[in-house]
């Protein structure tokens, strides 16, 4: 299982937000392209990026920041957050982004995920972030009548590459990642799933592991990589490919009905 680690930009510095919450920020560092570095030295081998201020605004804003990362590193960069229509999207891959994170399009304009990913195959994501099982869009500002397993269906038949799956009442809380919901979603869909939101520590790591089989090919680490509750190096020793035979043989793995 591959783990990425998330930076998310606001106002040009890398930041932490709570449940999705724009008044609960927390700044962890002024130069982003220094974590990025970081997570790299630490073993990572893709980038989360989300362009907070480009998801209120409906499109890129952090275009400085985003160009300096993809510059200084050099392994792959996936950014979301605000891009709605092609020419934002071919402006972030013109800086050297690998992949797009789509997600309020994908419910207001659903054949713009499908023009999209017939034109950069396999480089298209859709970011599918849930409040209750339904759709929240426009930064979690929205919530949507859309179930997100009906949704992700549909992005699958669109061509979409992956889908990343956010819990927003596990986003930033550190209470673990909602296992049920992730199986669902891995029972509904054949494309990879990333999931991302609650993660802790390693063991909720290995308990994601456990649905690596049915498709859960990632997980996105945010703030607990930021706190120190878990060592992103350590994590990626824990679940990282090939790692599977690494498991405490008396780790207890999540039970489902």
């Amino acid at each position: 299982m591959e783990v990425i680690p998330a930076i998310d930009l606001l106002e040009g510095r890398c930041v932490r937000l709570y449940q999705g919450d724009y008044a609960q920020s927390q700044v962890f560092n002024e130069n982003p392209v220094e974590v990025a570095q970081e997570w790299v030295e630490q073993g990572a081998t893709r980038l989360h990026l989300v362009d907070l201020d480009g998801a209120k605004q409906g499109k890129p804003v952090n275009l400085e920041a985003i160009e300096a990362i993809t510059q200084a590193v050099s392994i792959p960069v996936e950014v979301g957050g605000g891009l709605r229509d092609l020419e934002s999207v071919k402006q972030l891959f013109d800086l050297g982004v690998r992949y797009c994170i789509l997600g309020t399009v994908a419910v207001e304009q659903p054949q713009l995920v499908q023009t999209l990913s017939q034109q950069y195959p396999d480089q298209i994501i859709v970011g599918i972030d849930a409040r209750n099982g339904l759709v929240a869009t426009r930064g979690w500002l929205e919530t949507s009548e859309m179930q997100a397993t009906q949704l992700a269906l549909q992005m699958q038949e669109l061509g979409a590459s992956a889908i990343i799956y956010t819990d927003i009442h596990r986003d930033g809380t550190m209470q673990g990642p909602n296992l049920d919901a992730l199986r669902e979603l891995a029972q509904t869909i054949s494309i990879p799933i990333i999931a991302s939101g609650g993660v802790s520590s390693v063991t909720d790591l290995l308990s994601l592991l456990a649905l690596e089989p049915q498709g859960v090919t990632g997980a996105i680490v945010g703030r607990a990589i930021y706190t120190g509750d878990v060592s992103l190096r350590e994590a990626i020793r824990a679940v990282g490919p090939g790692r599977i035979q690494d498991i405490p043989p008396n780790f207890d793995f999540p039970t489902f009905a």
